[in-house]
């Protein structure tokens, strides 16, 4: 777990409170649905989207007390997350996640898909009954974007005329979208004004657009061990990332394997190797820390408790992933 750490001790004994309600809420009457549904969250995870929404629960809260409303907005957020794990694992056709096998290998493709709707369902009900219209707006939105982003990055397989701007725009959809709405919610339950929640709002945005890059990064330089899912994913399915189109600057020929579509295994190999050997690994790590930067700016402008510091700290764990 991400506060194994001691970098998040402050909302520790909420996470490890946290874990044991996702239990409770996810329980479903057939007991392969169930088992289906739970598989994941037995695999634990880093939990990062609701250790933000503590920690941003007290930054924005008057006597730095979380509520359990903000308790019940960390849960659900970690339910709609893994509920989008399991669906992009089919469309992936991922065979691990976590350190282990993936809900459609275990069970059956059908059965994954059903576990995935199932979960999205269960987080709209807990959702709905927060009687917080707003901040059911907010978060509803999120899962439409899931939507727009895999279709986003369906169509732009393997297209080297993809820009930068199409990519940070297909990462705030399938990433950065839901910690920033979700960052939003958790100001509106501490009814904070609308130009506070904007800005937390922001600094979520920033926030995940600097964690999907990355984590983009990650898929190139580290391994399945570490990742706990296939290394090399992203270039397999064809997903063009920072790290390769920086690449394609400093290692043209790249262009003709990934029109070939990465036929042979070894050209993928070859384009890791290669990337690694450019600057692009660095330059994408800048481009994280440019957002990480305008997540720490905003924090610091609007200064509100002491546990701001908390949150200039996910930042700097963040960026750091990448050694």
């Amino acid at each position: 777990m991400i506060y194994q750490n001691n970098l998040f001790s402050s909302v520790e004994k909420d996470l490890s409170q946290l874990n044991t309600n996702l239990q409770e809420m996810i329980k479903a009457k057939h007991p392969v649905l169930y088992a289906a549904a739970k598989h994941l969250f037995d695999a634990g995870g880093k939990r990062l989207r609701p250790t933000i929404i503590l920690m941003i629960a007290k930054y924005t809260n008057n006597n730095q007390i979380i509520l359990s409303e903000h308790k019940r907005l960390a849960e659900i957020t970690e339910i709609i997350h893994t509920a989008s794990l399991v669906h992009d694992d089919i469309i992936d056709d991922c065979e691990t996640r976590r350190g282990i096998n993936t809900v459609h290998n275990i069970f059956n493709t059908k059965i994954a898909i059903l576990a995935g709707d199932f979960l999205f369902a269960q987080s709209s009900w807990y959702l709905a009954n927060l009687n917080n219209l707003s901040v059911v707006k907010t978060i509803s939105k999120v899962i439409t974007d899931f939507a727009e982003g895999e279709v986003r990055q369906g169509l732009t397989n393997f297209d080297i005329t993809l820009s930068m701007n199409d990519y940070i725009e297909k990462s705030f959809y399938k990433t950065a979208s839901l910690i920033a709405s979700s960052c939003q919610g958790t100001a509106m339950l501490s009814q904070c004004t609308e130009k506070i929640s904007n800005q937390i709002y922001l600094y979520g945005k920033h926030l995940g657009l600097a964690f999907q890059i990355i984590d983009d990064i990650l898929d190139i330089t580290s391994s399945s061990e570490i990742l706990g899912k296939p290394a090399g994913s992203d270039l397999k399915n064809g997903n063009l990332t920072a790290p390769l189109m920086l690449a394609i600057q400093e290692y043209p020929e790249v262009i003709i394997m990934i029109n070939n579509e990465f036929q042979n295994i070894e050209d993928m190999n070859i384009v890791i190797n290669n990337i690694k050997k450019t600057h692009a690994i660095q330059k994408a790590k800048d481009l994280a820390q440019e957002h990480i930067q305008v997540a720490m700016d905003i924090i610091n402008k609007n200064k509100i408790h002491q546990s701001h510091n908390d949150l200039l700290i996910i930042g700097t764990y963040i960026i750091n992933r990448v050694k």
